[in-house]
């Protein structure tokens, strides 16, 4: 709890170095992995000191967490909270798709951290395992109804395969972002499965990369 005669100052303040913390944590874990980064290094890259660090984070494996949770402060709504409409959740991620060519260092610090976190040892083992897992069982009962009738794909082998597509075309993009238009690639795989969003592709002068 803040003191509602004074907060304002001190919280803002507190509030925007924390930011600031963040802010540099993620921009070298995304160019360097999280194993290279040294708590040092976020401090100097944030211009503050290792104390001044250590005052807001305990340790380099909070402010990852702290990276990641701001990602899914954004995107988690969009997946968790459109209740049964299948393809509402289809849109929203596809939404998600296009946004990300805006945010090229978030999704190099995901790339990254992804494959380091397939080792169990690696602070973001747990999250990543969760996140994949929760994406899994909303997309699975989605494409349950919305290929209802057609034998294959089954819903399972869909979502995989939906996933799977997102984060090949992140890694392809990141190394040839003028080749690779995510988001097309993405609404003609569903496209192939008879599903359609609600946003038309835009014409290709005016798609990103």
């Amino acid at each position: 709890m803040t003191d509602p005669e004074h907060p304002r100052q001190r919280s803002t303040k507190g509030e925007r170095t924390r930011e600031r913390i963040i802010d540099a944590a993620g921009e070298l874990f995304s160019r360097s992995g999280y194993r290279a980064v040294s708590l040092r290094d976020i401090a100097a890259h944030a211009g503050l000191t290792h104390a001044g660090v250590l005052h807001h984070f305990p340790n380099k494996e909070a402010t990852l967490i702290h990276v990641l949770s701001r990602r899914d402060a954004i995107d988690a709504p969009l997946v968790l909270d459109v209740g049964p409409n299948h393809g509402a959740l289809i849109d929203n991620l596809v939404r998600i798709v296009e946004r990300n060519t805006r945010t090229p260092g978030l999704v190099s610090l995901y790339v990254n951290l992804s494959a380091e976190a397939t080792d169990p040892a690696h602070p973001a083992h747990d999250y990543f395992f969760a996140r994949y897992r929760i994406l899994r069982e909303h997309l699975v009962p989605t494409f349950a109804v919305l290929l209802e009738g057609r034998p294959n794909p089954t819903p399972e082998v869909a979502a995989q395969q939906f996933i799977a597509l997102q984060d090949g075309l992140q890694v392809q993009w990141l190394l040839e972002p003028g080749a690779i238009d995510m988001r097309a690639a993405v609404v003609s795989f569903l496209r192939t499965l008879g599903i359609t969003t609600s946003d038309p592709l835009p014409p290709p002068d005016e798609r990103p990369g």
